[in-house]
């Protein structure tokens, strides 16, 4: 039953990064009801649990050689997949716009706060 709970924490959790996201990120559009924005961030925790350690992975020595900076570009590597996936999955399609005036700086800050939402998150589900 715990890991139910902690599935719905982090469900609740990206939903709110991403509001929060779209709110004071100017660049950063999320155009979704309530239902599409929980199920996007049901898919960015699937793609937080299965490929961030692999692209970590991959870029580990980007990552070691900036002093752990480079996760950065592994959380906006993860965000231009889902705006992939919300532009080319028929239901969600355009739910998520990074418009191309300051595309890295909308990208950058975008990733900043959904890393620090999804740190709290993980210190919030932490096992005792």
């Amino acid at each position: 039953m715990r890991w139910l709970f902690k599935i719905i924490i982090i469900i609740a959790g990206n939903a709110f990064g991403l509001w929060l996201v779209n709110h004071y990120v100017s660049g950063f559009v999320v155009s979704a009801t309530l239902p599409k924005l929980i199920l996007i961030a049901l898919i960015l925790a699937v793609l937080n649990a299965v490929l961030k350690p692999i692209l970590t992975l991959i870029f580990g020595p980007i990552i070691i050689l900036t002093l752990g900076l480079g996760i950065i570009v592994v959380n906006a590597a993860i965000l231009l997949i889902l705006q992939f996936l919300s532009d080319n999955l028929a239901f969600l399609h355009g739910s998520i716009i990074i418009q191309q005036q300051n595309y890295i700086l909308t990208l950058i800050c975008a990733t900043l706060i959904l890393s620090a939402v999804n740190f709290v998150i993980h210190l919030a589900t932490k096992p005792n």
